[in-house]
């Protein structure tokens, strides 16, 4: 299909809720490690990872070898039957779960994960109310909704049973108050929250330890130590969201809920669990596990095929260090970011964890007005300049950055010499000044 081919069928014959970033929709037709090509022959350098889900690079050759080998030996059998990729896999998992011995159920996203999750939760503790938190995503389907904290995502009535906790947002503190003299105050809140908007006992709460569509809302590290007690006072749960921030991502560790200290009971993954194979992932404390006693089946989840490239993305992953490399390159793109924060005003805060880092754009640092336009102008140039990034946030002006986990220093310089360009094209003026 020509390029021209590919855009006409999008727009006659997929539903019209899907969108695209760019006022001329970009046509990616090959992509190999950092990079990709659209179909005019195009390089970028790609930043954004297919929404936080290529993590060890486009195309990578061990991982296909991989599904090449199971795609001639076994591609699909369901749940019905045992196989070797699947239980290679889950054993895999339970060695490097947050303690040892963990069970899985694997299915083929991470809005089925949270699905999984969440039924986990009911039957253990007998309970149905959860707590999430609010700017929160977890999925397109009914629950998954019901679940996400952001007006954008959401569609049809909410459900019972679901209540919603302040998040840890620093840079826009609902209570007006900042860190570390807060005491913490979001956190504390979640006890009001269940006293007074719930029976009072609870099935669980589910969150993300880096809010991803939220705008990689990063928490201070006493947030979710207090939360997690908190919701486990009132006989919940805690379901850990790792569908963005799992898999070394944040750096140093397996899981982002690591980061702060916090064994949780549950926890979901997807993206870049398969490096972009269709696998999602609910992970739990055996007890929970077993709180689901009625038989239940995915057919496609935990396929060979896509059981065959998570296990080697794991294998990759541990192997060649990259949560290590997450940590050192992720601190010397922060350090970057940083830089590029004193030279455009237009950025009012730098945050993030690892390779998951983010920038909020506002139109002055006092207001901190969300400088939505001005995102979507940067996100243009961005493009004009051959980089991929990504935007998030509850009025689209947070630009997100996750490139894969095994990228370079030399990656990184590109990448900021490029962003800064695309600065300096959409407010020239600004180039250079004293930041405010």
């Amino acid at each position: 299909m020509t390029k021209h081919e590919i855009l006409l069928a999008q727009r006659e014959c997929l539903f019209p809720s899907v969108f695209h970033y760019y006022r001329d929709p970009l046509v990616l037709t090959r992509a190999k490690n950092q990079f990709v090509w659209d179909a005019d022959g195009d390089q970028y350098l790609d930043f954004f990872g297919g929404i936080v889900t290529v993590s060890v690079g486009h195309c990578n050759d061990r991982v296909n070898r991989a599904v090449h080998e199971q795609l001639d030996k076994l591609q699909h059998v369901s749940t019905l039957f045992a196989t070797e990729p699947q239980a290679e896999l889950a054993r895999k998992v339970s060695e490097i779960a947050p303690v040892r011995g963990w069970k899985s159920f694997f299915t083929c996203s991470g809005t089925e994960a949270n699905e999984t999750a969440i039924l986990a939760a009911r039957c253990y503790t007998g309970s149905t109310e959860i707590v999430a938190l609010r700017h929160a995503y977890h999925g397109r389907s009914s629950l998954g909704m019901a679940l996400t904290g952001q007006e954008p995502w959401k569609l049809g009535p909410p459900q019972p049973g679901v209540v919603f906790a302040h998040n840890a947002y620093c840079y826009r503190c609902p209570f007006g108050l900042q860190y570390p003299s807060c005491e913490i105050r979001c956190a504390q809140d979640v006890r009001e929250l269940i006293r007074t908007t719930t029976t009072g006992r609870i099935a669980g709460m589910i969150a993300e330890p880096i809010q991803g569509v939220g705008g990689f809302i990063t928490p201070p590290k006493e947030y979710f130590p207090i939360v997690a007690a908190i919701v486990r006072e009132h006989g919940g749960v805690f379901i850990s969201d790792e569908v963005q921030t799992g898999w070394g991502r944040t750096g140093n560790k397996w899981w982002g809920i690591q980061q702060w200290g916090v064994l949780p009971d549950i926890l979901t993954s997807a993206k870049g669990m398969a490096n972009g194979l269709p696998i999602g992932l609910t992970a739990a404390r055996p007890e929970v596990a077993d709180g689901i006693k009625k038989l239940t089946i995915s057919t496609f989840g935990g396929g060979p095929v896509p059981s065959a490239a998570a296990k080697a993305v794991i294998d990759l992953i541990e192997e060649d260090h990259l949560a290590a490399n997450a940590a050192e390159i992720g601190a010397y793109l922060r350090q970057n970011l940083d830089d590029l924060m004193q030279k455009h005003p237009l950025i009012g805060d730098v945050r993030g964890m690892g390779l998951m880092q983010a920038l909020e754009l506002v139109q002055d640092r006092q207001s901190k007005a969300p400088a939505v336009e001005e995102t979507a102008r940067l996100m243009e140039a961005a493009r004009e300049n051959r980089i991929l990034i990504g935007k998030g946030g509850l009025h689209g002006n947070v630009i997100r950055i996750s490139p894969p986990l095994n990228v370079t220093r030399a990656d990184v310089d590109e990448f900021i010499r490029a962003l800064d360009r695309s600065f300096a094209k959409i407010c020239p003026h600004c180039r250079g000044r004293a930041p405010a």
